[in-house]
């Protein structure tokens, strides 16, 4: 057995091989060497394709292919064994010497190098495709890589630009050396002025003072150090109210930080101040309701006498219980017959104490001076005294309780 190359396609196959597999044509016992070149060819060619060298005689192949196209026609392209007995007719056939017959014509043959060339190209084309495909394949994996970058990279900018934290955007910068220009220059910027921040932070700090705290807080609105200022305000304010003690300035605190860390302690405050000092509107309160008590008398108003008085006093100059009636008679009482005129004039010496009676409601204890002068028709009588007072005012603002007691000097 021997390889050889197809004469119809050029594939290398063995010479035992019934038919090519690669084109189909028959090949054993149809095909021979030429004697003079070498080429294999089908046997029944006159000559060889490559140097056309004669096969056999004329007469023989004239024969020859007369023969294949008697049997082709009449067995219906069957080839038939040369040793079976024909049962047609054969024609008549003119002896080889009388006339020379007409050679069919001879299929042109491709050489040699056409059919490696061609096979090449046959073998090569499936490589071709191969490597178009994987092109193609790597094409689109290197978009969907690059766009992936780029996505990446983009959440990574965002991500910088809206943090307060240096090291964030350095990162940004150390892990994105390639990413646009116009990115690095702004997370660039953006870490410059964090830096900025960082010093005058800690120039504000050290100051600690509220001042410089909120100017600060003025120039960087959206500092990372927002809440750490805001919470040394607050306690600066607080210490700073805590320290007066007063209510105005408890009141501010509560003013400026409504939901400050000291609420609760300064709203404490507010409340014990409340119920064991009396603050200066009080103390006004109290000063304008003895005196209208007085003037009353004065002036011998019933009216005014009893609107400055509570409806019960649980006691008034020694009477429990006593009514706004009572005090009226109090007053034309002290006005005898000889009394032309009477004039009372409070000495501001003023000691109040107070307790808390209900939420928020306070009762005062008052103890004052006060002087009396007289106009008399009788010279011989007293025209000028001097009383000690003590009197309660209940949370409406109205006397609930007076004693007097004459000062002898």
């Amino acid at each position: 057995m021997a390889i050889i190359k197809c004469p119809e396609c050029g594939r290398q196959i063995s010479d035992k091989a019934p038919v090519c597999p690669n084109c189909g044509v028959e090949i054993a016992g149809k095909i021979m060497k030429c004697p003079q070149c070498g080429e294999i060819y089908f046997r029944d060619q006159e000559m060889c394709p490559n140097c056309h060298h004669l096969t056999r005689s004329s007469g023989q192949a004239a024969q020859g292919t007369n023969t294949r196209q008697a049997e082709s026609q009449g067995n219906g392209g069957q080839i038939v064994s040369p040793n079976a007995q024909a049962t047609t007719t054969k024609p008549n056939v003119q002896p080889a010497t009388n006339r020379q017959p007409t050679p069919p014509p001879v299929k042109p043959q491709k050489s040699q190098n056409e059919t490696a060339n061609q096979a090449k190209k046959k073998n090569h084309g499936p490589l071709i495709v191969a490597f178009v495909i994987a092109l193609a394949i790597c094409g689109v994996c290197f978009y969907f890589y690059s766009n992936a970058k780029s996505n990446k990279e983009m959440e990574s900018y965002e991500f910088a630009m809206k943090s307060d934290d240096p090291l964030v955007l350095q990162t940004y910068l150390d892990s994105n050396l390639d990413a646009p220009a116009e990115h690095i220059q702004a997370v660039t910027e953006r870490l410059e002025e964090l830096k900025k921040q960082d010093v005058e932070w800690t120039n504000a700090v050290v100051s600690g003072t509220k001042a410089a705290l909120e100017d600060y807080l003025a120039k960087h609105p959206d500092t990372e150090h927002k809440a750490e200022a805001m919470h040394k305000i607050d306690s600066i304010d607080w210490a700073d109210a805590s320290s007066k003690n007063t209510l105005e300035a408890l009141q501010a605190y509560l003013n400026a930080h409504d939901e400050g860390e000291h609420v609760d302690e300064a709203q404490t405050a507010i409340k014990s101040l409340k119920a064991n000092t009396v603050q200066p509107n009080e103390k006004t309160m109290i000063v304008s309701v003895f005196r209208h008590f007085f003037q009353a008398i004065n002036a011998k108003s019933e009216g005014d006498l009893q609107a400055s008085v509570a409806p019960i006093l649980t006691n008034f100059l020694g009477k429990p219980d006593a009514i706004k009636a009572d005090v009226v008679t109090f007053m034309h009482k002290i006005y005898k017959d000889d009394i032309t005129r009477m004039t009372w004039r409070l000495n501001n010496d003023y000691e109040i104490d107070k307790k808390e009676v209900g939420d928020e409601e306070y009762e005062y204890t008052v103890k004052f001076s006060a002087l009396q002068d007289i106009d008399r028709t009788d010279d011989s009588k007293e025209k000028h005294a001097k009383y000690r007072i003590s009197a309660t005012v209940n949370p409406d603002g109205l006397i609930s309780a007076m004693s007097m007691t004459k000062i002898l000097e």
